[in-house]
């Protein structure tokens, strides 16, 4: 074994161990435990926004992209929100144990489905440092143990949140194991984690979650030995169509593309019907606040100064002030585009047409679809799931915002009265 593989077996066999202890804590005792941790944050804001101070100052030195250095930032109502979001969470009612279903066989013998948790799961993510606190929360009451192994321009943030986090749970008798910070910046510790599904003898990861650019989830997804819950892309549409009234499409456009351009539920492309009585309006209205846009044909013959879209556009997360737009023939036609286009994450229709409107909700496979609402409500707490360790696209286990019920799996418990099957 080489260090990295050496150093996660380590953390992985501890975790193992705290994950066993966790998944019997009653509720009351991992709540306390998570306000404890939510307080200690409170308490440790300057440190922290001290060593967020030290990673920006490095990032900014090394060239990061404005997308990566607005994810990197903490001030003292991030810090003040991260806070609240752990505490949050211990509001939040407890999955496991919770009964799924049950049913009584015809030779009288009873089964349940129950809630349970998932075991051991490694986080990696880069820049967001509000990761280490979200998703250490979500595992932790959701009885799970967490590694986190945050990015190397994020080390110093990561590293304080992750001690005042881990002092608070501490106190009220939470295992320090239960929440591991990987201590290198060696990307082998990331191959490490990815191999750590038990067939070298090593401590197993029970679940991977990927948080980060497109380039870390791909060899995430294409290296893992161990399931994987990520997106890669957030390649986010938003349809206006011809009912949709004027003043709402262009509040929703905006704030859907310009409120936050770095998160993943920012839109990309807006698709406008062709019979729309006002695109120019909604091309406007995002210029004026900012944003380049890249048109299509149709569309730069209504406003001809504007940039080209390429080919590529279509498929690209832009992540900054950049947007692509075109004109399409109706529901139709946008339903056409987003299935060729559409990375599956969030996509909404603005549209007063109910008919209209439900039949893109049901059409458009994709983890999140709205309608008459902005894109940037893809978020676990806008959805009421408290703090989310992540967005999921794939059709399996959990999709969209993972948040507790995300982070456990069930078993069947069956009660009998002496049945055997003869």
């Amino acid at each position: 074994m080489n260090d990295a593989t050496i150093l996660l077996a380590d953390m992985t066999n501890r975790a193992r161990a705290a994950a066993r202890t966790l998944a019997t804590l009653p509720t009351a005792t991992k709540a306390a435990a998570l306000r404890a941790a939510a307080q200690a944050l409170r308490d440790a804001a300057p440190q922290i926004l001290s060593a967020n101070a030290t990673d920006m100052a490095k990032a900014t030195e090394a060239g990061l992209s404005n997308a990566m250095l607005d994810r990197l930032k903490l001030d003292s109502g991030r810090v003040a929100a991260m806070a609240d979001g752990v505490a949050a969470v211990a509001g939040l009612a407890d999955p496991v144990g919770a009964i799924i279903d049950e049913s009584e066989r015809p030779n009288g013998l009873r089964l349940r489905r129950v809630r349970v948790p998932i075991g051991v799961i490694g986080i990696i993510y880069e820049s967001r440092p509000n990761v280490t606190a979200d998703a250490a929360a979500l595992a932790v009451m959701a009885g799970n143990a967490v590694i986190l192994r945050g990015g190397s321009e994020a080390i110093e943030s990561n590293r304080a949140i992750h001690a005042a986090l881990v002092s608070g749970l501490v106190a009220e008798g939470i295992p320090a194991d239960a929440a591991q910070l990987v201590p290198t910046t060696d990307r082998a510790a990331v191959g490490a984690m990815l191999a750590a599904d038990g067939s070298a003898g090593a401590g197993a990861i029970d679940l991977i979650v990927p948080r980060g650019g497109k380039g870390l989830v791909a060899r995430v997804q294409a290296e893992a030995r161990v399931p994987v819950l990520a997106h890669l892309d957030g390649i986010n549409h938003i349809y206006v169509d011809a009912s949709a009234d004027p003043a709402m499409a262009r509040s929703i456009v905006v704030d859907a593309k310009m409120r936050r351009t770095g998160v993943c539920g920012a839109m990309e492309t807006l698709l406008i019907d062709r019979a729309y009585p006002d695109p120019v309006g909604l091309v406007s209205a995002l210029r004026d606040a900012g944003c380049e846009v890249r048109g299509g044909p149709g569309l730069r013959a209504l406003v001809p100064d504007l940039v080209s879209a390429t080919d590529a556009d279509w498929d690209t997360e832009y992540l900054e002030a950049i947007a692509s737009a075109g004109l399409v023939d109706g529901l139709d036609g946008a339903l056409r585009f987003i299935a060729r286009h559409s990375s599956h994450h969030t996509d909404a229709i603005v549209a007063n047409d109910e008919r209209v409107a439900t039949r893109f909700l049901a059409e458009v496979d994709s983890a999140i679809v709205l309608w008459n609402a902005s894109t940037q409500f893809a978020d676990g707490g806008e959805f009421g799931l408290g703090a989310e360790i992540g967005i999921a696209t794939g059709r399996l286990h959990a999709r969209g915002p993972v948040a507790l019920e995300g982070l456990t799996t069930y078993k069947w418990v069956g009660y009998g009265t002496g049945q055997v099957r003869g």
